[in-house]
């Protein structure tokens, strides 16, 4: 998959400039591919944060040239609705909402929105008012955070 050898890339570079790689999409389209890179970092992200590891990805990417086509890179911070791009990533976040999008079904749904309420072994627990839908993470397409604010769920 395009996103591994990506991350494999660009992790070093990342690391190097003191941030952790949160995820990368890669994202083909018609005319342009995206290449969205989320760094993080315990005091937050800023913009001059995203444009000095963009610059350095460019250059790597440039010289290695994983992708063929035109491309746009986009260096971003995870932020408060962040996308969730492993177990360990939904295991930070028990207890908090979640939108999933499934590839294959589960109990009949494919689109869950639920509070995370375990991690084990690959396998995720989301469970809102209708009931606990337990997941693997390779049937996972997308999930992201669905952050509360003033105490008003969604």
């Amino acid at each position: 998959m395009k996103e591994k050898l990506l991350t494999q890339l660009v992790q070093p570079v990342i690391e190097d400039l003191g941030f952790g790689l949160w995820g990368v999409e890669y994202l083909p389209q018609k005319n342009n591919t995206i290449l969205r890179v989320y760094i993080d970092h315990e005091n937050g992200v800023g913009v001059d944060d995203c444009a000095r590891c963009s610059h350095e990805i460019s250059g790597l990417l440039e010289v290695e040239d994983p992708i063929k086509s035109a491309y746009v890179l986009e260096v971003s911070s995870p932020g408060m609705d962040r996308v969730l791009f492993n177990a360990e990533q939904f295991a930070l976040y028990i207890g908090e909402n979640v939108q999933v999008k499934l590839a294959q079904p589960v109990d009949g749904a494919r689109n869950i929105k639920g509070t995370i309420k375990a991690v084990d072994d690959g396998q995720i627990v989301v469970a809102n008012e209708v009931k606990d839908y337990g997941f693997e993470m390779n049937n996972v397409m997308k999930a992201r955070l669905k952050p509360s604010f003033g105490g008003v769920k969604k």
